[in-house]
């Protein structure tokens, strides 16, 4: 749809010095900047998953007495195509997703594909050895036991009357 803008010329035209009235179409390159910056905020809006980026990673991460357990969305992907590294306390997970063969015409896309990877750090110290990992109905599940002496331990308080109690009774 091309919009007109009334313009005035500046020729001065016949006796009466009225200016006559010309209708000139906008800059045609209007709708073309349109249609550019709608299809830029629309790739934006997609992920980014090629350059390692994925914005849709669910992640829980639980504190038990003895382990971290860390479960990541990964629907999907097989555990063939996910491998989990260990270091400075910290798991990163790496993957790919992909693409299905298709025998039909595909009209729509928002599956990510591609290779990604994720981190995540852990809150204390970890027996690294111990890590265990399991894929199961699209969610990654990792328990990393928690190291010797980061456990917690319960601690039996006592009173300072019951301590000079049982040293005097020591003493007689």
């Amino acid at each position: 749809m091309e919009l007109s803008v009334r313009r005035r010329n500046h020729e001065k035209s016949g006796g009466n010095g009225a200016q006559p009235v010309r209708w000139l179409p906008t800059d045609p390159f209007a709708d073309l900047e349109d249609i550019y910056r709608r299809m830029d905020q629309m790739m934006r809006s997609f992920p980014t998953v090629d350059r390692g980026q994925w914005p849709a990673f669910g992640v829980d991460i639980e504190e038990t007495d003895d382990s971290y357990l860390v479960e990541i969305d990964l629907p999907g992907v097989s555990s063939s195509d996910v491998s989990l590294e260990w270091g400075n306390r910290e798991l990163t997970v790496h993957g790919e997703i992909k693409e299905r063969e298709r025998t039909g015409f595909l009209r729509k896309q928002t599956r990510r594909v591609g290779q990604f990877h994720h981190s995540v750090s852990l809150p204390g110290e970890v027996d690294g050895d111990g890590i265990t990992a399991s894929l199961e109905d699209g969610v990654l599940v990792i328990r990393a036991p928690k190291a010797a002496t980061a456990r917690s331990r319960r601690i039996q308080i006592g009173t300072h009357k019951t301590q000079e109690v049982s040293d005097n009774a020591g003493s007689d």
